[in-house]
């Protein structure tokens, strides 16, 4: 029964998370209320909002925890765009069904019910009708009866938030479809629609023309222009930080200096998620045990910290991929990159130019008092490092 009970233990022991959304169950992450709070607010005003953040930067964590965050006040509709493959926006009666099959199985997904929530049962068995029969004249403009007609007759006001929405930038349908979304907002005093709409990814859909084709960029303005500016700070706090090693404490009593721990971490990234993860994970897995250091307690120190810095600016991980990918892509964010760190030229921050906003949208530089700087420590040393090899 003992042996039992400790593998149970063992089996939930949390860890430090590096890859898809942190659960509380299951991973040590920093307290995001706060933020939560922040957002709520947005839905509150019934704003149309996109959350753009650099790869790994918290975004889908985020919205995990939204979703339960808002389900007392409002029937939270939570997609995907990466789980529609791309032959579904190759037209739009092919992605109109494909987006009604979704949004009611995440309806019901979300309500926790084996059928939809009352009030509503009737429009969404209709609507489960059409996508059965999959109806050749069944387009977006049908789609949206069928989506307000379900937002009229909601108990609650519906929020919808999609996650990976740049994924699907590069069809026509997408914008049309955001088009359509606009319709719905501007018309809201008079038209049944959704509460606040929520779209996530790493491209701001404001500048989503860096990733669309071509043919399709003179329609980029209109579908985006009433999107709020989200000002909420999506990177980590040392406060945050604190909080998080302290459950990590709790459990291991490693004899950590916690508050300098946290501010060694926070020094070297800035509270980019992914970053301060990483470098919790390897003191965690990879460094306590080792040669240098026998114990979690040696591994949570200064200098294990140090080692897992070095480690992390030394491996292949998604995140640096990604960033590489950018700059070759990019060749203007290299410029913007090299000038400030070798030439030590101060360059103006200024988000219509084009190459600081696409460096601002990938996380490689942020905004300090008026001037470019990168975005932390790890990015400016791992740059510096490829340099000069």
């Amino acid at each position: 029964m003992c042996q039992a009970v400790q593998k149970t233990r063992e089996f939930i022991r949390k860890e430090f998370n590096v890859t898809g959304a942190c659960l509380p169950e299951f991973h040590y992450m920093v307290d995001i209320t706060g933020k939560l709070a922040e957002i709520k607010e947005y839905v509150v005003k019934g704003r149309y909002f996109i959350i753009n953040r650099a790869r790994q930067y918290g975004k889908t964590t985020t919205l995990y925890a939204l979703k339960d965050y808002l389900k007392d006040d409002y029937l939270v509709v939570s997609m995907d765009f990466q789980r529609l493959d791309s032959a579904k926006f190759m037209d739009g009666n092919v992605f109109s069904l494909a987006f009604a099959a979704y949004f009611l199985r995440s309806l019901k997904t979300r309500a926790h019910l084996p059928e939809y929530p009352d009030g509503i049962k009737e429009e969404c068995a209709r609507l489960q009708q059409i996508v059965e029969e999959q109806p050749k004249s069944f387009t977006l403009f049908e789609l949206f009866g069928c989506l307000n007609s379900i937002c009229a007759a909601t108990e609650k006001p519906v929020v919808l938030i999609i996650d990976k929405v740049d994924s699907a930038s590069n069809y026509q349908v997408f914008v049309d479809f955001l088009a359509q979304l606009r319709a719905d907002y501007l018309a809201r005093t008079t038209t049944a629609t959704f509460r606040s709409v929520i779209l996530a990814g790493v491209y701001d859909i404001k500048n989503v023309k860096h990733k669309i084709r071509s043919e399709i960029e003179h329609r980029l303005n209109s579908p985006w222009n009433i999107a709020a500016d989200f000002n909420v700070d999506m990177s980590l706090s040392e406060q945050g930080i604190v909080r998080m090693l302290t459950d990590y404490e709790d459990d291991y009593h490693t004899g950590m200096d916690i508050s300098s721990i946290a501010s060694m971490i926070f020094s070297y990234t800035s509270g980019y998620p992914f970053l301060v993860s990483r470098i919790c994970k390897l003191a965690d897995e990879q460094i306590a045990g080792s040669v240098n250091f026998p114990s979690r307690s040696y591994a949570w120190t200064k200098d294990g910290i140090l080692e897992a810095v070095r480690i992390l600016l030394a491996e292949e991980n998604s995140l640096f991929e990604s960033l590489t990918e950018k700059l070759e892509r990019y060749p203007k964010l290299n410029d913007i990159l090299f000038t400030v760190l070798f030439t030590g030229k101060n360059i103006a921050y200024s988000y219509d130019n084009p190459a600081v906003s696409v460096a601002t949208m990938f996380g490689f530089i942020k905004n300090e008092n008026g001037s470019i700087v990168v975005a932390n420590r790890i990015f400016e040393t791992g740059y510096i490092t490829a340099i000069c090899l």
